[in-house]
């Protein structure tokens, strides 16, 4: 015999996106919903017998009403149990979205908020989870103890449910609040242990998993984007873990090096072969040492990707200028600069072309700055 958990987590709905300015942002924080009605699909295409929400439903906790209404909505696809568990975002304070999902009276009777330690048990009796909500941000102690001190009948699957970071397994830059020791399936029989709080999926320790985010929301590749279906036995057999992508959009970093006009169209290849450029945000960080011709070039490229991709962010701090004093009567000629704004260029090429001057770097990128606007006001 045998039972299928759907297993994800960190949602947080109403997530705003302050880093992606505009409509993309908001068409961000819109879409996160569709990819929870994905997952409703899915599990009820599946058939799976439970799905366990591993906290950070929400964003925080003040989300608006509309928020709470419309996630109540989008689990609708599915009629099975829906196990929803607070996390550091969510945490289960006194007046938090739980307490609000309540007296809104929104919540259908197959959806469990898990905002109390105490065994939820599923499945005609043959599944107990065991949640470890969160009732403020951050805590100390591990919250997943009491799972040691809870027995179950022979032939009961149990499934621990928690978000936090699991000790000793993480990397270095994960947040060390909301410890969750990593021998707790050992230390509480557990058949699963159902986790989130890291955004990637990853198997962190014995028939212990992250989900990870359902839908991306960082640059960041530590493999977002999925959900987890399990398929737990009887009888303490190995449990079955198959990884499904849902994700909608696609973030991606990429650094690229330009020495010359040339290199323009080969980073033109690099961009077209991410593919579905309107499900893509790019983080493009550029290096190397330019002309101001060619960087003009660049920026003009670089508007049109920004109108193909759903978003993207330039880094060009360590992409220099280039102009010598060759260069000078050529860029003041092309430029009809007269007057101060001569006086300007013929300074600022002076400072730039003097490697011990500390103003060596900001003198080619202010020249940069005003070829481009010069230019645009000449058009």
């Amino acid at each position: 015999m045998s039972l299928t958990l759907l297993h994800t987590a960190d949602w947080q709905l109403g997530k705003q996106f302050a880093q992606v300015p505009g409509d993309a942002g908001a068409t961000l924080r819109l879409r996160r919903l569709d990819t929870v009605k994905a997952i409703a699909e899915l599990a009820r295409e599946r058939q799976v017998d439970a799905v366990l929400v591993a906290g950070d439903v929400f964003e925080d906790n003040a989300v608006s009403d509309e928020t709470l209404r419309r996630t109540m909505h989008a689990l609708a696809p599915f009629e099975g149990p829906w196990v929803l568990l607070p996390g550091n975002h969510d945490a289960g304070l006194t007046q938090s979205a739980w307490s609000r999902l309540r007296r809104l009276a929104v919540v259908p009777a197959n959806v469990i908020l898990a905002d109390r330690p105490e065994p939820i048990v599923l499945c005609g009796g043959r599944l107990v989870v065991l949640p470890a909500p969160l009732r403020r941000r951050h805590e100390v102690g591990d919250l997943t103890e009491w799972y040691d001190t809870l027995r179950s009948d022979a032939g009961v699957l149990r499934v621990g449910l928690a978000h936090g970071a699991v000790t000793n397994r993480l990397p270095e830059t994960a947040e060390a609040h909301n410890p969750v020791a990593d021998t707790r399936v050992e230390t509480a029989s557990l058949d699963y242990l159902a986790l989130g709080d890291w955004h990637g999926t990853l198997e962190v320790a014995n028939r212990t998993w992250y989900a990870g985010t359902p839908e991306p929301d960082r640059f960041k590749t530590n493999e977002p984007g999925n959900v987890l279906l399990v398929t737990l036995r009887e009888g303490g057999a190995p449990s079955q873990v198959e990884k499904v992508p849902v994700g909608y959009y696609r973030w991606v970093r990429l650094t690229f090096d330009i020495m010359d006009d040339q290199a323009l169209a080969v980073l033109d290849s690099r961009l077209a072969a991410l593919g579905e450029s309107e499900r893509t945000l790019v983080r493009l960080k550029l290096t190397g040492t330019v002309d101001l011709a060619t960087r003009q070039q660049l920026d003009e490229r670089l508007d049109g990707w920004r109108a193909r991709l759903h978003f993207l962010e330039v880094d060009d701090t360590a992409l220099l200028a280039r102009t010598g004093p060759d260069d000078l009567a050529a860029l003041i000629a092309e430029l009809g600069a007269t007057g101060f704004v001569r006086d300007a260029i013929e300074t600022l090429v002076g400072i730039e072309g003097d490697a011990g001057h500390p103003d060596q770097a900001d003198a080619g990128r202010a020249l940069q700055i005003l070829y481009r606007e010069h230019k645009a006001l000449r058009q």
